[in-house]
């Protein structure tokens, strides 16, 4: 047998003696500090147990609860659990066109969401963060550590943002590289779209080398201003306000390359319906193994019979005499 939290045993232990000498020796500190006559009416009626025995069965049940929250446990070995899910490969898109706001607060700030929500209905899964625009970087490599993707998700603002044109060949050639050893080869963006004229290049990367293309839509087909870094609209050269829609063309785009998209809503029904799509498609992967200790808490015995000897410590507690109780014995039980 031993104990998960040792260390709580020894801290409370020695404390715990400490109090139990100063309990056992009380007896002659108090007599030198009150009169005998006062000691006396403090004194507990014959009938109780006595002072020594219900300090031991106190003392017992204290030192029995310190073992239970020590916990004890018996080891029973350990067993290999297989860890299973996929990997695949997020990008963000922050071009220009992220910044508009026809989805609260901005399109960036709402993929930034949908991407969160992502995360949670994937697990067990390894995923790795880019970003794109005119170039493409990783943020994240693979893991499954979804807390701290949050994290690195969470830390891209509106200073990522690029304004010139989204170089979608460049994040195929950067999601080839990631995933040549990967299978299957899973890649999921976070975009406001791409015109067909944007996207021709990326189309032939994608098929080159065996990647299935997911992608989740953000913005509307209506469109919102573009905003420049002090949050002003842009203007064409004509002097008339640029406008950005949310362009399909990359979703119908991922469903020639072997994945589907999704237009992001409110609510996370979405990215579950998207995990539960990516994950009946492909068989799960292993991806390793880990080892889980077994045993057997006993915790409860120690518990319970110090509960059981602090309720026979309390109920055997002396009940003090009053005043009129000292009187009457005074005085041979004559009121």
């Amino acid at each position: 047998m031993e104990f998960v939290y040792p260390y709580l045993f020894w801290i409370m232990i020695v404390p715990f003696v400490l109090f139990a000498i100063l309990v056992s020796t009380n007896k002659e500190r108090l007599s030198r500090i009150f009169d005998a006559k006062v000691l006396e009416r403090l004194s507990a009626g014959d009938e109780s147990m006595p002072q020594r025995v219900r300090n031991i069965i106190l003392f017992t049940a204290i030192f029995l609860m310190i073992v239970a929250m020590a916990r004890p446990v018996i080891n029973e070995g350990e067993k290999s659990v297989e860890v299973k899910g996929l990997t695949l490969l997020t990008a963000l898109d922050i071009s220009g066109s992220m910044r508009s706001r026809d989805v609260y607060p901005n399109r960036l700030e709402f993929a930034k969401k949908k991407m969160e929500e992502f995360f949670d209905a994937m697990p067990s899964d390894e995923i790795g963060v880019a970003a794109f625009a005119y170039s493409s970087f990783v943020l994240a490599p693979f893991t499954s550590d979804k807390e701290t993707l949050k994290m690195i998700v969470e830390g891209v603002d509106d200073s990522y943002i690029n304004m010139g044109s989204t170089d979608f060949s460049a994040l195929g050639n950067l999601a080839a590289e990631l995933l040549k050893k990967k299978k299957p080869k899973i890649l999921v963006l976070f975009t406001d779209g791409g015109d067909e004229e944007a996207i021709a290049g990326f189309s032939d990367i994608l098929k080159e080398n065996g990647i299935d293309l997911y992608v989740v839509l953000v913005g509307t087909k209506k469109g919102a201003p573009v905003l420049d870094t002090n949050g002003k609209p842009m203007k064409l050269k004509d002097g008339a306000i640029a406008i950005t829609q949310r362009n399909d063309a990359l979703g119908l785009l991922a469903k020639e390359n072997g994945g589907a998209y999704v237009i992001a809503g409110n609510g996370e029904q979405d990215m579950k319906k998207l995990a539960a799509v990516i994950h009946a498609k492909y068989k799960m992967q292993a991806q390793g193994e880990v080892k889980i200790k077994q045993r057997s808490e006993y915790f409860y015995v120690p518990l319970a019979l110090g509960l059981f000897f602090l309720l026979i410590g309390f109920s055997s507690l002396p009940r003090f005499r009053t005043n009129s109780e000292q009187h009457m014995m005074n005085n041979g039980g004559i009121k």
